[in-house]
């Protein structure tokens, strides 16, 4: 989707929300200290005012453009006839990306619909951007856990996530679901997880399952979430062929 027609909200709003009100509050006690003539007081604190803003910038940029830009790159070789799941697909971000590359095939989304995770977060909005995007005619919506997935064994030609499973708060729970992940893939398919945390592990779970061609890397600057201390990694992973 070179331009977008759907309403995709704010990844984590609360975080945005602390960044712009920290950077608020610094540059606030930067003024009040200059106007009380503590002039190095004033320097820190405006200095850590537009740190705190630019990490804010960094951070909106993110949900709303540069995760946008990262994932057409990453669906682009998709021929058209895949059947893709999208692991926590929110309000359809990453889906409808994958979606409005297929033709015979279909993309099909689950979540649980949080929103402490996204705003505005439910079925119902995304089915409204699928709409709005012309691709609902391919698309399927399912709420559920991850960690259970209601689908059978190897009936996905591609796997995605994006910055979902460490939602999940368990380490045995994480694993689960990258396990379910691999299950429902088809050998030969392909995983794409994109996270912040715990990729290692993830990759450490595939490696148990006997995936070998698995390949890990940041997915720089456009995903950073306030700043490279945030940055979101890429788990590549091509299950083995029967």
């Amino acid at each position: 989707m070179s331009t977008r027609h759907g309403s995709y909200g704010f990844d984590a709003p609360w975080a945005l929300g602390g960044l712009l009100f920290g950077a608020v509050v610094l540059l606030a006690l930067a003024a009040v200290s200059f106007t009380q003539d503590i002039p190095a007081a004033g320097i820190a604190f405006a200095l850590g005012g537009l740190y705190t803003l630019a990490s804010a910038s960094s951070y909106l940029y993110t949900t709303r453009r540069g995760k946008f830009a990262v994932w057409a790159e990453l669906l682009r070789p998709l021929e058209g006839g895949e059947r893709v799941l999208d692991l926590g697909c929110g309000r359809g971000a990453v889906l409808l990306t994958a979606a409005a590359r297929l033709t015979s095939g279909r993309a099909t989304g689950i979540d649980l619909w949080s929103r402490k995770d996204q705003s505005g977060n439910a079925g119902a909005v995304t089915s409204a951007n699928a709409a709005a995007e012309g691709v609902a005619d391919r698309v399927d919506l399912v709420t559920g856990d991850m960690r259970t997935l209601p689908f059978e064994d190897g009936v996905f030609d591609v796997v995605v996530s994006s910055l979902a499973i460490h939602n999940i708060p368990s380490a045995e729970g994480r694993e689960q679901a990258v396990r379910e992940a691999h299950r429902v893939l088809r050998p030969g398919g392909l995983m794409l997880l994109a996270d912040f945390q715990f990729t290692p592990a993830y990759e450490e779970t595939l490696r148990g399952l006997g995936v070998t061609d698995i390949r890990r890397r940041d997915l720089g600057p456009r995903f950073w979430y306030g700043g490279p201390w945030f940055a979101t990694s890429l788990l590549e992973a091509r299950k083995p062929a029967l």
